[in-house]
């Protein structure tokens, strides 16, 4: 259902399917909205449904991720105290809660938005990825965003078969970045991303040699205690545990690429034996090096093989 003819003021209502429904994420609407200083709102052409007063607010059964790029106005919701909304902000709606946002009459503004539910989605939320207490995210002007928005637009539109599964995915990307941008913009504001960047440049030129996260602190400036909790919490990783995994996935490589027995390459990583770098492998794939070499290669396994 197209609501304006408009191709740049156009709000699109999509139906899903009881199949498309079980792929996890469906998307219910996606629009653009221009809205000129001192017009109404919402516009004329808002469907029943989604129509709402600005004083009394509405409560949806959906999410949607509103993308304000131009003007800006006030936003409010049961889990958010009224907060100014300028261009470069994006709003979360969680389905279930009360929430109300408006224009300034001044200004107006320009609103991409797309809605979708499903079990994805609501687990982010349970483990605590999305909250409905920080439902504003200043991420700034960002072309690749609106290109989504559009792109997804223009999929609603065709309807080709398999689209829902295909705005199931710009939905999500467009989740994604939100996050990964607000999420970098925090740590920016802080100047801690160019030091991360650097620790892991070092990290990666070193995989084979001895370096600890001690002597990447040091290089760095930091305290280790700061730079673990630091580096934890923009990558998800404790440092040695960043190591480990650069290690384990040179060591596929190794395995998969070259003909390096199992003992050389614990040593070209600088592991402290072959042992115990038979053990850690198992530990990590549940399969020994020989076992995956052979796998990656089409092979069958026997026996444990030679580990030397």
């Amino acid at each position: 259902m197209t609501t304006n003819s408009n191709p740049d003021q156009n709000i699109h209502y999509i139906v899903a399917n009881e199949r498309d429904m079980r792929w996890g994420l469906t998307v219910c609407s996606i629009g653009f909205q221009q809205i000129a200083p001192y017009d109404a709102y919402p516009p004329k052409c808002h469907p029943e449904s989604y129509f709402f007063s600005p004083n009394k607010g509405r409560v949806l059964d959906e999410y949607q991720l509103i993308y304000i790029t131009h003007g800006g106005g006030k936003f409010c919701s049961q889990s958010q105290k009224t907060i100014f909304v300028k261009e470069g902000t994006m709003v979360l709606l969680f389905p279930g809660e009360w929430h109300t946002y408006y224009p300034a009459e001044k200004t107006g503004w320009d609103e991409y938005f797309i809605g979708f539910r499903g079990n994805t989605m609501d687990q982010r939320v349970k483990e605590g990825f999305l909250s409905k207490s920080k439902p504003i995210f200043r991420i700034g002007i960002e072309d690749r965003l609106v290109y989504l928005y559009r792109e997804a637009m223009r999929t609603s539109y065709e309807e080709r078969t398999g689209f829902q599964q295909v705005l199931s995915g710009i939905a999500n990307l467009l989740i994604g970045l939100t996050y990964s941008i607000d999420k970098g913009a925090y740590f920016e504001s802080k100047r801690i991303q160019h030091q991360i960047d650097k620790a892991r440049v070092i990290m990666r030129e070193n995989t084979g040699k001895e370096i600890s996260p001690e002597m990447i602190a040091k290089q760095l400036n930091m305290s280790y205690s700061q730079f673990r909790k630091t580096f934890k919490e923009y990558t998800g990783f404790a440092p040695l545990q960043y190591i480990q995994e650069l290690k384990l996935q040179q060591a596929k490589d190794l395995l998969r690429t070259t003909e390096y027995s199992i003992k050389e390459i614990a040593s070209l990583l600088n592991f402290e034996d072959v042992e115990y770098f038979f053990l850690f492998f198992k530990k990590k794939l549940n399969q020994t090096p020989t076992e995956y070499r052979n796998f990656s290669r089409g092979k069958t396994t026997d026996t444990a093989g030679n580990i030397y």
